[in-house]
């Protein structure tokens, strides 16, 4: 599956930004990981994501009450968008999605600025 992601930016704390990324296939579960500055993708945090079956979202505590996950199983569309933000809150935003067959496969990364 190829996912191809948007949005992202540069914005100052307390500010808001939107992620959206788009699947070419079928999915199983997508969501949103957080690579902060100096790590590695491996080293990020699972942040929000989305179960297709359930329809439930799912949120890393540092996030609830801040982001909200949200998705269209139509257009295999997840949708990130991001309130209050924080200087922590910097870093790239790596979009995954899991196929029903197994396996994860990633987007291309977009950063995420937070600095006044």
């Amino acid at each position: 599956v190829q996912l191809v992601e948007s949005g992202g930016g540069v914005v100052q704390p307390g500010g808001s930004l939107n992620l959206s990324c788009t699947a070419s296939g079928r999915t199983s579960f997508m969501g949103w990981f957080h690579q902060a500055p100096g790590k590695t993708r491996l080293e990020g945090d699972f942040v929000a994501g989305i179960n297709w079956d359930s329809g439930s979202p799912h949120y890393k505590d540092s996030v609830k009450g801040r982001f909200i996950c949200s998705g269209d199983k139509v257009k295999k569309t997840v949708y990130l968008q991001m309130n209050s933000l924080k200087f922590e809150d910097t870093g790239v935003y790596w979009c995954y999605a899991d196929p029903p067959i197994g396996g994860r496969d990633w987007g291309q990364g977009t950063q995420v600025t937070v600095s006044s």
